[in-house]
């Protein structure tokens, strides 16, 4: 049976089969974790990215890690805040759901996560926190281990509150 951890630190550094990707639709470099993690993995991932734009908000695309220890980069789109009015928890749950299914497909066993949606795209991190956690722990079975992976103090003590 796979667990569930939350850790603080650098999802770039991570030695793990796959680190998740909280990309927009195009899966360009962006800020925040999306910046760090194309800067971390060299101009090939860009690259590798164009080959399978756009992303749908919602869904995940795998391409390889380069120049991260982690083999792979799901990359998957959270939604943006918008109040609570579009959809915004059911798609953040697809988002994690969907990038975890393609882990599943390449038989992936450990992954990690970053806070998905909850930088520049505005989800509160108090209703993130407990959606991303139920969906990690109903996959959990599937994994050895999943991660996730907070930058900061705050996002971390949020997730673990939640674990």
């Amino acid at each position: 049976m796979g667990e569930v951890k939350v850790i603080r630190g650098d999802i770039t550094q991570l030695a793990v089969e796959a680190i998740v990707n909280a990309a927009n639709e195009a899966l360009l470099p962006g800020g925040g974790v999306s910046g760090a993690i194309h800067r971390a993995a060299g101009p090939e991932l860009a690259a590798a990215c164009r080959e399978v734009a756009p992303c749908p908000t919602g869904e995940a695309r795998i391409t390889p890690g380069f120049r991260l220890p982690a083999k792979y980069v799901i990359h998957t789109v959270g939604p943006r805040w918008q109040g609570g009015t579009a959809d915004e928890p059911e798609l953040l749950e697809k988002a994690y759901r969907s990038a975890l299914a393609i882990a599943r497909q390449h038989n992936l066993r450990t992954v990690a996560f970053p806070s998905i949606s909850t930088g520049i795209y505005g989800f509160p991190l108090e209703q993130a926190a407990p959606i991303a956690l139920r969906v990690l722990r109903e996959e959990a079975p599937h994994f050895d281990t999943l991660y996730l992976v907070a930058f900061d103090e705050k996002t971390y003590e949020a997730y673990a509150a939640h674990l």
